[in-house]
């Protein structure tokens, strides 16, 4: 085996990105205190090409030199919003025909490995604060929650890598 140089991978160029089809994921950061999370999360969502990230509350947003340090560009690439609010976000997304997906260890969530994403659906994935979660407010007002599974001590994932496993399973599932 070797490893292979960046110019043998096929990526998008910034402007083939901006044309590509995008999946049907739009990415919402609550109340994000860590800026290298939210530069994460927009690395992921250029990875699998997520229609659009949308920041609320003090959730950090680019330009900014943390955020930068993390996304390695994907700032200019994906699509973004910033909102005061989550539930203003939230409804905007409602009212475009979203289905509103909060992560969040809650009664009556569902475990990813048996969520359905659905071909032909658009989904509002919400992640929360990396100590508080999804605020209940916003849980109330979600189509589903789905948790991911975890066997250790540890009561969560750190946000970045809890929106790269959803992600993941959100584009590969559905298509």
């Amino acid at each position: 085996m070797r490893k292979r140089l960046n110019s043998e991978l096929g990526r998008l160029t910034p402007e083939g990105y901006r044309d590509a089809g995008k999946s049907p994921v739009v990415i919402v950061l609550d109340n994000i205190r860590s800026l290298m999370n939210t530069g994460s999360v927009f690395r992921s969502a250029d990875a699998f090409r997520a229609e659009a990230l949308y920041l609320c509350g003090i959730t950090g947003t680019p330009p900014h030199r943390e955020i930068n340090k993390t996304a390695l560009g994907s700032t200019g690439s994906v699509p973004w919003k910033y909102f005061e609010s989550v539930l203003e976000a939230v409804t905007v997304l409602k009212k475009e025909g979203y289905i509103i997906i909060s992560v969040e260890q809650a009664e009556g969530a569902i475990s990813l490995e048996e969520f359905r994403f659905r071909k032909g659906k658009r989904y509002a994935i919400i992640f929360g604060h990396e100590i508080n979660g999804v605020a209940q407010e916003v849980i109330d007002i979600s189509d589903a929650c789905i948790e991911i599974p975890q066997f250790g001590t540890k009561h969560s994932l750190n946000i970045a890598v809890a929106a790269g496993i959803v992600l993941w399973e959100a584009v590969v599932r559905s298509a």
